[in-house]
């Protein structure tokens, strides 16, 4: 999905200057991440930095990022005074789709380049791609996930001599197995204090938590500022990417249920695979799961329209009822609603089967790399870059915050500040960058280290929310009567008692790309599914909502829907069977 970066605080640390390959940013037994200033400090350290004068600017084309343009505010600050570097961003998210087929064709996509699996092998293919292979030897923060790195790299087609093209995105330094958080990506949650003011009903299917939600937006049907509130709050701009066929957030909601959709296919419980056109299959069961949704009144008129800056202005101001992605909490749960109770949480529904995957030990699937064109100081330069946001020093960045601002360091461990500078866009200090704190998060939106690996300066994961400090000042009233209502501490310590987590291992292959044939059917089929979607959810009965759902199974009939299936069935069960191998 594309932004899920927002539920993360991201942060500051200072660097100091060096030439001499991609070096080493922090040392793992030192106090890095003390400074308080964005300003690169020359203290005669081993850090990345650059000896030019002039201002290099960097094409990013990046199909993460929900924003076009150049880089702005706090973190802008950092990458210049760092690098001085200028980061554009080209994301075909804003853009549209036909930039990607335009820059390919032009033999020039960017100078770094965020592809999901597909395109970079794809690009790699055309010459699109520069073998980094010798500069990559010298970046020792990159190196310490020289594992990931060179299985992704060994197993790209064609590469028998294992030359690094790649650098997967969200690494993390646990292991391929490992489920090392407290939630899981995509869960129902509500507002603790809205649901308990109900009696914190027992929830049995998704009947069930529609009515609970009913109840909640009928006692509460604005926020506090007197907007209105809904109980589910859309938005279509993440559509048909990274592969996905169909509408993302019904996409989402379907691994509720154990399944998870592979393009056309869809992969259940029990290892096999059946079309995303089965009824008894899970995108149907949330298509109509929100279309009930909508009948009851409780689904934003706006969502069909609006785009995902809009939605989650709406989550900050409270005008959402139900959340399902973990990054969401980010826009509402501060200390303060934590304390008060009003907190967003996980409720369990009692036939759900939740899917998750392992920690991203191997990656979560998009790739760096850098241009095939990119030459001399420029590729120095780049590459610099592109170590320091491996380091401890980067990824503190990406994921806590600035010092004295996001975050204070208490006898060598992080506790946060102003916990509400991302959902509020609070003001940054001149000193740090100037302008809103949201509106200086890094618009790259994809980090080469996951949240969950160990901060080797901390010794706690670099995420905020796992933190001792966090877990401490957050055990208030919304935690503790939750837990006092389900039995366990956190979410995923109920999903494994009572059988409802289903974790898939993380698993590093290559996937045949999509012919010409191929291309042509899945972009004629996504769309046929996202229009017919949308009007779905907003079919004004049951027999409407199927008669659509009818008529778009024949239309995808039409369009080959048999073929990319079948295609797409062999393409994924490569990755199952390396799933089945590593349990």
């Amino acid at each position: 999905m594309k932004k899920r970066v927002v539920a993360m605080l991201l942060s500051l640390t200072l660097v100091a200057a060096s030439l001499a390959g991609c070096g080493k940013t922090t040392d793992s037994g030192s106090n890095a991440g003390t400074q308080t200033s964005t300003e690169k400090k020359d203290d005669g350290g081993a850090a990345a930095s650059s000896s030019s004068d002039e201002t290099l600017v960097v094409e990013v084309y990046d199909e993460a990022a929900n924003y076009q343009g150049t880089q702005t505010g706090w973190f802008a600050k950092v990458v210049k005074d760092r690098f001085n570097i200028e980061l554009n961003i080209i994301a075909p998210q804003v853009a549209g789709d036909a930039v990607y087929q335009t820059r390919t064709a032009t033999g020039n996509l960017g100078d770094i380049v965020v592809l999901d699996p597909t395109h970079f092998s794809d690009c790699v293919q055309a010459g699109l791609i520069k073998d980094i292979s010798a500069e990559y030897a010298n970046c020792s923060n990159l190196k310490e996930f020289d594992r990931q790195i060179t299985t992704y790299n060994s197993g790209l087609p064609g590469n028998a001599d294992g030359k690094i093209y790649g650098i997967p995105c969200e690494m993390t330094n646990t292991s391929p197995t490992a489920f090392s958080d407290d939630v899981i990506y995509s869960s129902p949650m509500l507002r603790w204090d809205l649901y308990s003011g109900i009696g914190a009903p027992d929830i049995a299917d998704l009947d069930g938590l529609l009515d609970v939600i009913k109840q909640i937006q009928d006692a509460n049907p604005t926020n506090e500022a007197g907007d209105p509130a809904y109980g589910f709050s859309l938005w279509p701009d993440w559509d048909n990417n990274d592969g996905m066929i169909g509408i993302a957030n019904v996409v989402q909601l379907t691994t509720w249920y154990g399944e998870k959709i592979k393009g056309s296919a869809i992969l259940t419980a029990d290892d096999k695979f059946v079309p995303l056109t089965d009824k008894n299959a899970t995108y149907y069961k949330m298509l109509k799961f929100l279309y009930k949704a909508n009948q009851m009144g409780l689904v934003d008129p706006d969502s069909g329209s609006q785009n995902w800056d809009a939605a989650c202005a709406k989550m900050s101001a409270g005008q959402v009822y139900t959340f399902w992605y973990s990054w969401q909490v980010g826009f509402w749960n501060t200390q303060d609603r934590l304390a008060d109770g009003k907190g967003m949480i996980f409720i369990p529904v009692k036939d759900q089967n939740y899917y998750t995957t392992s920690d991203s030990y191997y990656g979560s699937g998009r790739l760096f790399g850098v241009g095939s064109g990119v030459e001399g100081e420029k590729l120095d330069r780049i590459m610099k870059f592109l170590d320091w946001y491996a380091s401890p020093e980067g990824v503190t960045f990406q994921h806590d915050g600035i010092e004295g601002f996001n975050y204070e360091i208490i006898d060598g461990k992080f506790s946060i500040l102003n916990d509400n500078a991302l959902m509020d866009n609070l003001p940054v200090p001149e000193e740090y960058g100037g302008a809103g704190y949201s509106d200086g998060n890094n618009a790259i939106n994809q980090w080469i280290v996951s949240a969950i690996s160990t901060n080797p300066n901390t010794g706690e994961p670099y995420g905020n929310t796992h933190w001792s400090s966090w877990k401490k000042a957050t055990a208030t009233k919304t935690k503790n009567e939750w837990s006092a209502r389900f039995g366990v501490a956190e979410p995923v310590d109920w999903m494994k008692t009572n059988n409802a987590l289903l974790v898939r291992p993380s698993v590093s292959v290559s996937l045949p790309s999509d012919d010409a044939d191929i291309t042509v059917i899945r972009n004629q089929v996504g769309q046929e599914v996202k229009d017919a979607s949308w009007r779905m959810i907003f079919a004004k009965s049951d027999a409407e909502f199927d008669s659509m759902w009818d008529e778009m199974v024949e239309n995808l009939n039409s369009l080959g829907f048999d073929q990319l299936y079948k295609f797409d069935v062999d393409k994924y069960t490569i990755e199952l069977e390396a799933m089945q191998a590593a349990k």
